[in-house]
């Protein structure tokens, strides 16, 4: 979704834009905008030689988000980033843009954040080539976004919602557009290079209150009964074992409960980052319904 947004929107300014991609995906997102489309995978360092000939500045979004396989984390987001890095160096590229995760800054790991802080220490240990890190919080779009899309269909799931802790966590739910318009304007400036940049929402908000939002956005009406988080993860982790997610159940508890709560001041000074709040973005932006199913009429 970012990726195909920000190849978008640079080559509407004018950029020579080719973007990389896996076979299949998202080409056909870039259909008309005038972008060269080279295929090939992070986790094959060999495919990643002839699309960064010729690059200035790479853009390094690919990732494993949500996965149930733990392995995923590590062979995606580190050894990936490990491997875009080296092919971007070798190319001679002279700015190399790596969009992390706000969840590197939890207090209680998961194997998400874990690989997402390797893979920042990873472009951080390159001499040879400037960087930016730049570190998105929950990530909302028109058509969603994948975590926040997993908890709105929790929210629809049950007619009493069971809440992961208290739902004191702190959030700063961020529209995809403001993210690619702070991404685009790093793209050859000079100043931003060895900086890490928190690409937060206008605003703090609760889990809580956040649910509540995204329940009237979507017309819904769920009562919510908070539930310790120690008895969710003891539950998680033994669903986990049995059905082999356990990298997905504690993604789950630490989403709920650890804030991503990040200061935003040094993107506003520096490259005039200006998100929306929640309060105003997600009713702006974010789906109001489910698509309804198509329905055959006699």
């Amino acid at each position: 979704m970012l990726g195909s947004r920000l190849a978008r929107r640079l080559a509407e300014a004018g950029a020579r834009v080719r973007a990389l991609d896996l076979p299949g995906c998202a080409a056909s997102r870039l259909d008309g905008c005038g972008c060269e489309v080279a295929f090939g995978d992070v986790t094959e360092r060999a495919s990643l030689d002839a699309p960064m000939r010729g690059a200035k500045t790479v853009f390094h979004l690919a990732a494993a988000i949500v996965s149930r396989d733990p392995g995923a984390f590590r062979r995606v987001n580190v050894e990936g980033t490990r491997n875009v890095v080296a092919a971007a160096s070798a190319a001679g590229v002279r700015h190399f843009v790596y969009v992390s995760s706000a969840s590197v800054t939890y207090s209680r790991q998961t194997w998400y954040s874990r690989s997402k802080a390797e893979a920042e220490a990873i472009v951080r240990s390159q001499r040879d080539m400037p960087f930016t890190i730049v570190r998105p919080t929950l990530v909302y779009d028109r058509t969603g976004g994948q975590e926040i899309e997993m908890f709105m269909r929790y929210l629809r799931r049950l007619p009493v919602v069971p809440f992961v802790g208290s739902g004191r966590a702190l959030k700063r739910p961020v529209y995809s557009g403001d993210i690619v318009e702070g991404l685009a304007r790093l793209a050859g400036n000079a100043g931003t290079h060895g900086q890490t940049y928190n690409f937060s929402g206008g605003e703090a908000i609760t889990m809580m209150d956040l649910a509540g939002l995204l329940m009237r956005q979507a017309g819904l009406r769920r009562p919510i009964v908070p539930v310790p988080a120690f008895l969710w993860r003891a539950a998680l982790w033994k669903l986990g074992v049995l059905v082999g997610s356990r990298a997905l159940a504690g993604q789950i508890v630490s989403g709920f409960t650890e804030d991503a709560d990040l200061d935003n001041s040094q993107a506003r000074r520096d490259i005039g980052f200006d998100p929306l709040p929640a309060s105003v973005g997600i009713p702006r932006y974010f789906h109001r319904a489910p698509p309804r199913p198509a329905v055959r009429r006699r």
